[in-house]
């Protein structure tokens, strides 16, 4: 079993080749490759790597599919006796990518 934790957008996730995943938005173009230095952890099979934070040299290198905007969420604050509501929504940017290579 082939798997990396990388760490993206504040957020730590385990991947392997050939994943779909999405995750905050980055900067990159649809369609270009994106590579993620920060690796915390490697898996070649029966061992496990892991960095102090990172482990130097490592990369995972993935293909930008889109960005989009999740569903809204409705954020209601209220407070009773008061005449207080205020009422706000956010809509959160995501980047889908796929998993291409896992280098260390």
């Amino acid at each position: 079993m082939n798997y990396a934790i990388i760490k993206t957008g504040g957020k730590q996730y385990k991947v392997q080749p050939g994943d779909i995943l999405d995750v905050e938005l980055l900067p990159n173009e649809e369609g270009s490759t994106a590579e993620f230095d920060q690796v915390l952890a490697i898996s070649d099979g029966d061992t496990v790597n892991f960095g102090s934070p990172t482990i130097p040299n490592a990369k995972v290198t993935a293909e930008i599919q889109k960005h989009y905007k999740d569903k809204k969420i409705i954020v209601f604050k209220y407070k009773a006796k008061n005449r207080y509501r205020l009422k706000k929504g956010h809509r959160q940017n995501y980047t889908r990518i796929s998993i291409k290579e896992i280098s260390a």
